[in-house]
């Protein structure tokens, strides 16, 4: 529903529960502290600035499905190849025998040791500290591509100008006027 809704918003709320969903199977699967990390992350973050991106820009998408009917011979052929390439992967995949040897080499934590949390923090910020301030900071880029593309300078907008309120005498804009009782305005 993600994919074919025709509503961009609704295609959005669509994601947010596929991400809820994801998070129920690593919840089964016993990760938790993935599942919660994806409903915080995502579902609750990212999904929301897509919304906003979504709402803010006022893309015709009418006519973007129109110009999107030109590509399908072409998006048909690039999925077609990415499927075959995934199944010469699957094919020639040699299964656990490549992960078993991978963890002799570099065992996890023990869960005696710890939880998962700290298996997880200790594994990020050590090992992977770099790619983690990268992520940082290709988020940061994102946020601000984000606003620079829904901020507008229109002239019509009233903006606030703060050194002419500042800048005003109380003489100039209070005019006191006497009032006889009873003769009314």
């Amino acid at each position: 529903m993600v994919i074919t809704a025709r509503n961009p918003v609704h295609a959005v709320l669509f994601l947010i529960l596929c991400f809820f969903n994801v998070s129920g199977l690593f919840v089964l699967l016993g990760a938790e502290f993935l599942a919660f990390m994806l409903v915080i992350v995502y579902a609750g973050a990212l999904s929301v600035l897509f919304l906003f991106i979504v709402m803010m820009l006022d893309i015709d998408f009418s006519s973007l499905r129109q110009d999107m009917v030109k590509y399908t011979p072409i998006s048909i052929l690039i999925a077609g190849v990415l499927l075959v390439e995934l199944l010469l992967l699957f094919q020639g995949w040699g299964g656990s025998s490549h992960i078993a040897g991978n963890l002799s080499e570099h065992p996890i934590l023990s869960s005696e040791d710890m939880t998962n949390t700290k298996a997880i923090g200790a594994v990020l910020y050590t090992d992977y500290v770099y790619a983690f301030q990268l992520s940082g900071l290709v988020l940061f880029v994102a946020m601000i591509g984000t606003i620079t593309l829904t901020l507008r300078d229109t002239h019509k907008a009233k903006r606030q100008r703060v050194s002419e309120q500042t800048a005003v005498k109380p003489e100039d804009i209070l005019n006191i006027q006497k009032v006889t009782p009873g003769v009314g305005m």
